[in-house]
């Protein structure tokens, strides 16, 4: 019990290091790309920089992935505390920007959030929600098995996570297909010759799609349910009559 709260107070520990990590680094961008203040459209960058950037957003799923993988001890424990270590850091990453540089100006100012595999845009908020619902899923997890209840993820579950996730990544990269579609441009990719947000020089985001971000979110939640409801029925609250492990299933 005491060796998993631990971990996840490491872990958060981690995580929040990490997400003012990103901020620090996010900050010395928007210094030198953005001296008037971050905002849309995004300044072109060269194909070098666009390489290390899109690199540098890579290895931070890594390290997220690596914490996870050294500090759950099964593929349940992994996958929940990978979501957690992401789900902090993104939070945390906000955080820092606003304490040190006054951004954002609210929850509904748009940000660039990904650019794997193609640039990810929508309002603050909806990245923090998202954050809030993988942090929820967690401790579901995370608590049951503390009691050492068996938790199983079944197929319904995996299912509305799985559409739950491609309906949010869907709200976050329509708006940006829409635009280069339009224009007549093609995604950035690693390997182009222009550099990154080229395609999007004059693109500023106009409208999000709550209503595709929000069914996915429902999604998620439905699965959270159900896991919690799956755990109450395999472990009727019975004092000291508990099945140990957590596993997927």
């Amino acid at each position: 019990m005491h060796s998993l709260r631990r971990t996840l107070i490491w872990s958060s520990i981690f995580s929040v290091a990490m997400g003012y990590l990103e901020a620090a680094v996010v900050i010395y961008l928007r210094r030198l790309y953005y001296p008037d203040g971050f905002a849309f459209p995004l300044v072109p960058i060269t194909p070098d920089i666009g390489m290390i950037e899109f690199l540098r957003e890579a290895a931070t799923i890594i390290m997220l992935l690596g914490i996870a993988v050294i500090a759950g001890r099964n593929t349940a424990q992994r996958f929940a505390l990978f979501i957690f270590c992401f789900a902090v850091w993104d939070i945390f990453y906000y955080v820092f920007l606003k304490v040190f540089d006054g951004w954002p100006a609210s929850l509904l100012t748009w940000d660039i959030l990904f650019i794997i595999p193609v640039p990810w845009v929508g309002p603050v908020l909806a990245p923090c929600l998202v954050s809030l619902t993988m942090i929820v899923l967690t401790l579901v997890i995370i608590f049951a098995a503390e009691k050492d209840q068996h938790v199983r993820i079944g197929w319904l579950s995996w299912v509305l996570i799985i559409i739950g996730a491609l309906d949010i990544i869907l709200s976050f990269t329509i708006d940006y297909y829409s635009y280069v579609t339009a224009n007549g441009h093609s995604a950035w990719k690693p390997t182009d010759d222009l550099g990154l947000f080229y395609d999007i020089a004059h693109y500023v985001p106009q409208s999000f799609d709550w209503r595709i971000f929000l069914l996915g979110e429902f999604l998620i939640l439905g699965a959270i349910v159900n896991i919690f409801i799956q755990i109450r029925k395999d472990h009727p609250s019975k004092a000291g009559n508990r099945v140990t492990a957590i596993s997927l299933g």
